[in-house]
């Protein structure tokens, strides 16, 4: 794993998400970014753009309810990643590869991007 980039919201736009960075410190395209929105809960944000300023704009896979400027945004240096292979078949996810079937936990050996 890469070492984590630690940034801030800066603006929420619906889905949209603007996160800054520390100088020479941005996120990749694709790369996932995680907010702690506390009570346990974590939402992903996917980075689609390097905005310049050290600025990315990206994009939740959830919502955004509770998000507020200020908060601090944690990416890991990967993109989101799935469970494949046999363990998956028949199964249902959401866009961040987390099971929404109610059939327990995935134990998958592979994760893809």
């Amino acid at each position: 794993m890469a070492e984590q980039i630690v940034g801030t919201v800066k603006s929420v736009v619906g889905p949209v998400v603007d996160f800054e960075f520390s100088e020479g410190a941005l996120p990749e395209i694709y790369d996932a970014i995680y907010v702690d929105m506390g009570s346990g809960k974590r939402e992903t944000f996917e980075v689609e753009q390097q905005l310049g300023n050290n600025i990315v704009r990206s994009v939740s896979m959830g919502s955004t309810d509770g998000l507020r400027r200020g908060m601090q945004g944690v990416s890991e240096g990967e993109p989101i990643k799935v469970p494949v292979g046999p363990s998956t078949l028949g199964r249902l996810f959401n866009v961040t590869g987390a099971p929404i079937d109610e059939a327990g936990p995935v134990d998958a050996e592979t994760y893809y991007p």
